[in-house]
């Protein structure tokens, strides 16, 4: 079965977020706004303990993730996806590291750029009109996120939450 591992902002957020999915994210209907830690991957159900576990332990050890989302920006050339750009910090680089160790694989296909996806799978001239019109708005939004969440592939292509963890020995 397929998994990923994200995190879910505000309502707020997401809101936000959606009001420029609905038109250009071709993945609105499949899965809310998120931060992706995890690209998916694919375990068994005998495996399935072991990382959930490790997840757990993951949790644990971490300290609620702060995000400052700061501009719009595009991953163009290499696809034609807008998102907001997320500032690194230490909490979130953190978990990112730690998913990419024992049991997890690694990602050897892309370096770990913190974003929110608005639109994807736009065509050039789309994305080139929209890209160039969000890049001239000001976005600024700060907030704290407790919890990762294990999310798993449904048949239909969407995604759905499998397990919440949330993050800090005091959670």
């Amino acid at each position: 079965m397929n998994y990923g591992i994200a995190l879910f902002p505000s309502k707020e957020l997401q809101d936000h977020a959606n009001s420029y999915r609905m038109r250009y994210d071709s993945h609105y209907a499949l899965i809310p706004p998120h931060i992706t830690l995890k690209e998916t991957f694919e375990i068994s159900e005998e495996e399935l303990p072991l990382y959930i576990s490790t997840l757990k332990e993951i949790a644990n050890n971490a300290q609620p993730v702060h995000i400052n989302i700061y501009k719009v920006d595009t991953f163009y050339p290499q696809s034609n996806t807008i998102f907001f750009k997320i500032r690194e910090h230490a909490s979130l680089m953190y978990l990112y590291d730690a998913l990419h160790q024992d049991p997890f694989s690694r990602n050897e296909k892309y370096g770990f750029i913190p974003h929110l996806t608005i639109g994807q799978d736009l065509s050039n001239q789309e994305h080139s009109d929209v890209a160039g019109q969000l890049k001239m708005k000001t976005i600024e939004h700060q907030e704290t996120i407790n919890r990762m969440q294990l999310l798993y592939q449904l048949e239909n292509g969407s995604w759905t939450v499998y397990e919440t963890f949330h993050l800090g020995k005091d959670a």
